[in-house]
C-alpha cells in the first residue's frame, strides 16, 4: 500500500501563491504516476495536474501557466506550486498516487488540505 500526507495549504489573496506537498510512504517503488485533485463545495472531484515517474506532466485548462507540478523521486514527494491564484481555485486539493501491486492498478488518497483564495 502507499499512504500519502499532503500539506500547505491555506488562506492567500487572489494573485498570491501558495505550494502543496504531499509525501508518499510505503510501496513507493510501484508508484507510476501522481497527482493533484481538487473538490469545491457542491462539485465533483477534478483533475488539477498530473505527472509520471518519468516526469510527463498534464495540466487542467483552467491551471496552465498558472500552476506547476513536479516530484523528487528520492524522497518520493510531489509538489503544487500554484501562481496567480484565483477565487475559483478555492477547494479541497486532494493528492492521489497510482500504483501497482501484483499487476492490479490502485489509487491511494491523501486526506486534503483547503485551499481558499480570497480577499
Amino acid at each position: 500500500q502507499v499512504q500519502l500526507v499532503e500539506s500547505g495549504g491555506g488562506l492567500v489573496q487572489p494573485g498570491g501563491s501558495l505550494r502543496l506537498s504531499c509525501a508518499a510512504s510505503g510501496r513507493t517503488i510501484s508508484i507510476a504516476a501522481m497527482g493533484w485533485y481538487r473538490q469545491a463545495p457542491g462539485e465533483q472531484r477534478e483533475l488539477v495536474a498530473s505527472i509520471t515517474k518519468g516526469g510527463m506532466s498534464n495540466y487542467a485548462d483552467s491551471v496552465k501557466g498558472r500552476f506547476t507540478i513536479s516530484r523528487d523521486n528520492a524522497i518520493n514527494t510531489v509538489y503544487l506550486q500554484m501562481n496567480s491564484l484565483k477565487p475559483e481555485d478555492t477547494a479541497v486539493y486532494y493528492c492521489n498516487a497510482l500504483y501497482f501491486s501484483w499487476g492490479t492498478q490502485y489509487d491511494s488518497w491523501g486526506q486534503g488540505t483547503q485551499v481558499t483564495v480570497s480577499s
